[in-house]
């Protein structure tokens, strides 16, 4: 990735100053007068995974069945790690992940729907695939755990993805919106027998900032600020179009939003006019300012501090070697996540849940010790009236982590191959401790 940023570091920091002032600080977010309430039960101890990350292919190439993602694709482009047909085997080997999610004692997991797999090719949608994800979601509630769905996760079918034309591809493709519309139409009546909260997407905010201005995620375009922008409000519209769907089919429905929400530093010496800085506040807040009205949850994603400069997004300083840095180079700093649980509350005085705090390490000491201070965080925020709903470790299993590969530890368990069990590591041991000792944090 250094490589590959080098140039674009060398653009923007000829052009930065001189593009100071084009970009401003968001607006400031309006809070409800009078705030619906939502009714969510006991504290959510849960932990949460992703289709692509998770899910073994299933079918062999050929099959009627079989199916690519625009991340798949994107691999073979040369651009990413390839991901492989296994992953850790959570769509053939479903019960080894319900089993090790009762040993953790969670109440709640996360677990997202692959939309290639279940509409392959445009408008063919998967009966079986669909009553597979419904089948996973009654086996969790069978074992006393509520499912929680994500119905995107990064990833497009590779039907929406146009290696000639990415400008025309994934958000920006010009039949994204009515073939989203039908995926969600056919999901949310599927799971709404047995699925009361939706995530209609994943921290679309981070995916559409690497993807169409980064260039480092699919469609991987290139400093196309007119695309980020097009791209942001089709998203915005397809998240409030699922909202709607949802609640047509389970009128009690909660609708949560999730987004990557790190704790963003200024830096007054390498970002003197603050041009990088506010970037990322608009990288934070545009899409969740846009939709923030039809969710009833505000989902956080935390887990870490970094100066906003343009240094920092090229060189990672530090990586395992450094005890306050993780496996991804990023910092460690628990007191961001009080600063990040604050300010969500104080720009829309909803109920938050924590849907991903974790970790990339091989140090399980320095695991536990990262869950355990990033909770009593939580816990700070709570005493000062934030009202947080969950928290959810992340992850599961130790799995790809996006355009890093096979390359960090975040999992509470370990794939043994041989057994097609999951392993305990002594962070998963801790988590279920602490949950049992704590059903109310």
């Amino acid at each position: 990735m250094k490589n590959f940023l080098s140039p674009v570091l060398c653009f923007l920091l000829a052009v930065g100053p001189i593009l100071t002032g084009c970009v401003i600080a968001p607006k400031a977010h309006q809070k409800p007068a009078e705030p619906r309430t939502v009714k969510t039960g006991e504290f959510w101890w849960g932990t949460s995974t992703s289709n692509y990350q998770n899910e073994d292919r299933g079918f062999a190439p050929g099959s009627p069945q079989y199916f690519k993602t625009d991340w798949d694709v994107f691999a073979e482009e040369g651009h990413i790690p390839p991901r492989g047909d296994e992953a850790t085997y959570s769509w053939t080997h479903f019960d080894k992940d319900v089993a090790a999610l009762r040993k953790l004692g969670v109440n709640h997991y996360r677990f997202g729907v692959e939309w290639a797999r279940v509409e392959p090719k445009p408008g063919v949608f998967d009966e079986a695939a669909i009553r597979q994800y419904v089948s996973m979601a009654r086996k969790l509630k069978a074992a006393g755990i509520e499912p929680v769905v994500t119905l995107w996760h990064f990833t497009f079918p590779d039907w929406l993805y146009d290696s000639k034309n990415k400008a025309k591809s994934n958000f920006l493709h010009p039949d994204v919106e009515k073939a989203w519309a039908g995926y969600v139409e056919r999901m949310a009546k599927a799971l709404a027998p047995h699925v009361r909260t939706f995530v209609p997407q994943n921290e679309p905010n981070g995916a559409l900032y690497i993807g169409y201005f980064g260039g480092h995620w699919p469609p991987g375009l290139l400093l196309t600020p007119g695309a980020l922008k097009k791209a942001n409000q089709v998203a915005v519209s397809m998240f409030r179009d699922a909202a709607g769907i949802i609640r047509t089919h389970r009128s009690d429905a909660l609708i949560a939003g999730i987004y990557s929400i790190p704790n963003w530093r200024r830096n007054f010496f390498q970002d003197p006019t603050q041009f990088v800085y506010q970037m990322m506040m608009h990288q934070n807040w545009d899409h969740l300012d846009a939709v923030a009205d039809v969710m009833d949850l505000v989902g956080v994603n935390y887990y870490y501090t970094q100066d906003a400069s343009l240094t920092r997004f090229v060189f990672r300083p530090y990586g395992e070697q450094n005890s306050n840095y993780t496996q991804n180079g990023w910092e460690i700093n628990p007191e961001g996540f009080y600063e990040v649980l604050q300010t969500v509350n104080e720009r829309y005085g909803k109920p938050i849940v924590v849907f991903e705090n974790g970790i990339g390490t091989q140090s399980e000491q320095k695991k536990i010790r990262y869950f355990r201070e990033h909770v009593n965080q939580m816990r700070r925020a709570m005493a000062d009236g934030v009202d947080v709903r969950g928290y959810f470790a992340w992850t599961l299993i130790d799995n790809y982590e996006w355009a890093e590969g096979y390359a960090a530890n975040f999992g509470l368990t370990h794939l043994d191959r041989e057994t097609m069990t999951l392993v305990m590591e002594p962070s998963g041991k801790w988590f279920a401790n602490f949950i049992r000792a704590n059903p109310k944090p």
